[in-house]
């Protein structure tokens, strides 16, 4: 008797999903720790998250546990993050998936040339970050033209991290429905992966016959 496909994809990993919620929840964390440390307007975030002393320790070490979790992140998924032949087709047709006309699109991989894109653009955002939050964490060790220079770098990495935040947000939680359910539960509808990660799901289809564990699980969700 023919096995039938089963009815879910398995999109992330639990080692996947774990890390990409450090990455989020502590860039949350920075997020409102910066506003607070770097814009007065903002100082009454302080005292929800423990005080100025509290934050002022914490918003680096917190900024070591990002970066950190960003490079395991770019390690596990490294392979599926390089740019092929057909991520500039599909940049072509990055108006239609915005608007979410994604017939229009062509079809991607594991990931779309737009999510790539902006994951490069967050990982240059935190090396930026890092390397400029070290000079603001021990000023004292490097001179002034350095330390004036990691205020403006940590500002505009920062608003350029936001940036791509809101848009990783507003993507996968209004445009592209089921995005929230893949990186929480870890799984998405095999219509879903046919709709828009063709590609990538047509890479699964052999492994299911083989091994269960990747791509195609048996259970249903």
């Amino acid at each position: 008797m023919e096995r039938r496909e089963p009815e879910v994809v398995l999109r992330y990993t639990m080692a996947e999903r774990v890390v990409h919620w450090v990455v989020a929840v502590s860039f949350l964390y920075l997020l409102l720790t910066g506003l607070a440390l770097f814009s007065p307007p903002f100082y009454w975030l302080a005292g929800l998250l423990g005080g100025g002393p509290v934050i002022r320790y914490w918003h680096p070490v917190v900024g070591v546990v990002f970066f950190a979790a960003l490079v395991v992140m770019l390690l596990l998924w490294a392979r599926d993050m390089k740019l092929e032949p057909h991520d500039r087709e599909w940049l072509r047709h990055l108006r239609d998936y915005a608007a979410g006309r994604e017939e229009a699109v062509p079809e991607s991989g594991r990931f779309n040339a737009g999510q790539k894109l902006l994951f490069y653009l967050q990982f240059l955002a935190g090396v930026l970050l890092l390397a400029s939050g070290v000079v603001l964490w021990f000023p004292l060790s490097f001179g002034r033209l350095l330390r004036e220079a990691s205020f403006v770098v940590h500002d505009l990495a920062a608003t350029a991290a936001m940036g791509a935040l809101i848009l990783h947000v507003y993507m996968g939680v209004f445009v592209i429905r089921g995005s929230w359910e893949a990186i929480t539960r870890g799984t998405v509808s095999r219509r879903w992966a046919q709709a828009h990660h063709g590609l990538w799901y047509r890479q699964l289809r052999p492994a299911s016959s083989r091994s269960p564990q990747r791509g195609l699980p048996e259970a249903r969700a």
